[in-house]
């Protein structure tokens, strides 16, 4: 008995902290289909683009990049927002541009290099 209450209360500590760690940080997810403006989502790219850089999955040179170019494209899903970062400073040079992805409303969909 004595070890069940202890499982019990350690499944709930971590399903506590995993609550708290999930939306740490992050400001950028919405609810609904109204079109986020374009404010919102470059705040959200810079959010991201930070989270990268912290995470080492882009190189440092990004720091400080602004969006170049903030769109409503037309994707495999209907329209979305693309965010163009250019960064002429980027070691590869095939990795000067780093695409960013989200819904309508501001939601992160996807990152890459190509645009597609």
């Amino acid at each position: 008995m004595n070890k069940l209450i202890h499982l019990i209360m350690a499944i709930a500590a971590l399903t506590a902290s995993t609550w708290t760690l999930a939306g740490a940080g992050s400001s950028c997810h919405f609810h609904g289909s109204k079109q986020a403006d374009q404010t919102t989502i470059e705040q959200c790219a810079n959010q991201r683009r930070d989270l990268y850089l912290k995470n080492g999955t882009i190189e440092g040179s990004w720091k400080g990049i602004s969006p170049s170019v903030v769109e409503v494209v037309n994707g495999e899903k209907g329209q979305e927002w693309r965010v163009r970062f250019d960064n002429p400073n980027v070691t590869d040079k095939s990795k000067n541009k780093l695409f960013m992805f989200f819904t309508l409303p501001g939601n992160f969909v996807a990152a890459n290099y190509s645009g597609k």
